[in-house]
């Protein structure tokens, strides 16, 4: 029953060092605030926001030129119904640490915007080539497309990599970074195929009942279909930056990005492919063949392998953080609670029930606080800190994170009525119990979560 408590209640009184052992350190500094003058601060993000906002109006008027008004409508809204799904099945997979909203809009809009009017501009130019050439114009779309269309999806999260590097915790950031690019690329790609090859040239040859049915059909075969090759092409390159992230080898860090890149625009020439050589020979199962006996196998093994990484952060913070239990910044229960989804969510009750909402606030902001602090040290003994100053600017962040788990566990700390005080050291737990004494009990070996508990009525004797 102590631990049940001991997990809030945990009291701090040294930081551990760089090296695992639990030796005594000067109390936490705080961090030097941003000096930069303002319009250094937000020249870049503005100008980030500006070229995104002119590529994107440029993209509206090339596809309200070429679909018109009304395909411009109708594709618009067809091609938006499965984004929100979509999304949420990215943001489902990055649970333990999600990332920056910002982040993850600029990737989107970014292969929204960016990417489709590059590649759509690059596409044009090779289509008109190849016709000057005499070269079959399919050969754009297994030869051209796949290379600027990949480059392209993956050069935003490529940029986010290279300057946020410490918002890649792994291959899940990666699938989910690079997944939301090809998301959005998607998107406008199917404006493009539902507004204007369906609606718009079904409506001027045949009516408008013909366009709709146009829609229709291309919206099962793209979408429901075929939906999921864009983000399976562009995840290739997701999971290389993924691996990058987390390796202190030089040669791993350039080439997982490239080999992610290469099979991305590999996977993307031969789903392309198929289509082109059914066309071409008359056989039409070529194209079923290839799709269910490759393609849809492929997309599932790449589903499961992101759904067996999807508890990678909350093991690490199994493996990571016990250093801290034993400086005694941490106390047994408070790890195990960051394992998996089912403990933090107990946790998350737990804290609602004995301190409210602001508890049940403060526990959430605890578990990313942790998971951060446990990806932080796991890069710094992968050797990830390359430098004196990026290894002294990980100490200060790693005493930033302690602090601010130090003031979430305050929130709720000491409020549940059914347990008594428990006070963790760093090698035993200190329990007050109800008669006043006060005894040392060591931590079990598998400590016990947060569970959340009903009080149930007070009875009265007659």
């Amino acid at each position: 029953m102590a631990d049940d408590d001991a997990s809030p209640a945990g009291t701090t009184t040294s930081a551990p060092p760089s090296s695992p052992a639990p030796l005594p350190a000067p109390a936490p500094a705080p961090l030097v605030p941003d000096k930069r003058a303002g319009w250094r601060r937000w020249l870049p993000l503005t100008g980030i926001i500006v070229f995104i906002a002119a590529c994107s109006v440029a993209m509206l008027v090339i596809l309200g030129f070429s679909n018109g008004p009304t395909g411009l409508a109708i594709g618009l809204v067809a091609a938006m119904l499965p984004v929100p799904v979509l999304v949420s099945c990215f943001l489902w997979l990055d649970r333990y640490e999600p990332e920056p909203v910002r982040y993850l809009v600029f990737c989107f809009t970014w292969g929204a915007a960016v990417a489709t009017l590059v590649a759509i501009g690059v596409n044009s130019g090779a289509a008109w080539l190849f016709d000057k050439w005499g070269l079959p114009e399919a050969l754009v779309a297994v030869i051209v497309a796949p290379f600027i269309e990949e480059s392209m999806k993956a050069l935003g999260p490529i940029l986010l990599f290279w300057r946020r590097r410490r918002e890649w915790s792994g291959i899940t950031d990666g699938i989910v970074y690079c997944g939301l690019s090809a998301l959005g690329f998607a998107m406008v790609e199917n404006v493009l195929y539902l507004g204007g090859h369906g609606y718009a040239a079904g409506a001027e040859q045949y009516g408008t009942a013909t366009g709709l049915q146009n829609v229709f059909l291309i919206f099962v075969v793209r979408i429901l279909f075929t939906g999921f090759a864009h983000p399976l092409f562009t995840s290739m390159t997701g999971i290389g930056l993924g691996i990058a992230a987390r390796s202190a080898d030089r040669r791993v860090r350039w080439l997982a990005p490239i080999a992610g890149l290469l099979m991305a625009m590999i996977l993307h020439g031969t789903f392309n492919l198929l289509p082109t050589l059914s066309v071409a020979t008359g056989e039409t199962v070529i194209m079923l063949y290839g799709y269910l006996g490759f393609m849809v196998p492929f997309f599932f093994a790449v589903l499961g392998f992101a759904i067996a990484l999807r508890g990678y952060e909350g093991r690490l913070s199994e493996r990571i953080l016990p250093v801290y239990v034993r400086a005694g910044w941490l106390s047994p229960p408070e790890v195990a609670t960051l394992g998996t989804l089912g403990r933090r969510h107990s946790a998350r009750r737990w804290a609602k029930r004995v301190a409210g909402e602001p508890g049940l606030r403060a526990m959430r902001a605890f578990q990313l606080a942790g998971t951060q602090l446990a990806l932080l040290r796991d890069g710094m003994q992968r050797g990830l800190t390359r430098t004196p100053q990026e290894h002294e600017r990980a100490q200060a962040e790693e005493r930033k994170l302690l602090t601010e788990l130090s003031g979430y566990r305050a929130v709720f700390v000491g409020r549940d009525p059914q347990a008594p005080m428990a006070f963790w050291n760093g090698a035993f737990y200190s329990v007050r119990f109800p008669d006043g004494t006060v005894r040392q009990v060591g931590a079990p070996a598998e400590p016990v979560v947060p569970l959340p508990v009903v009080l149930p009525p007070p009875y009265y004797y007659r």
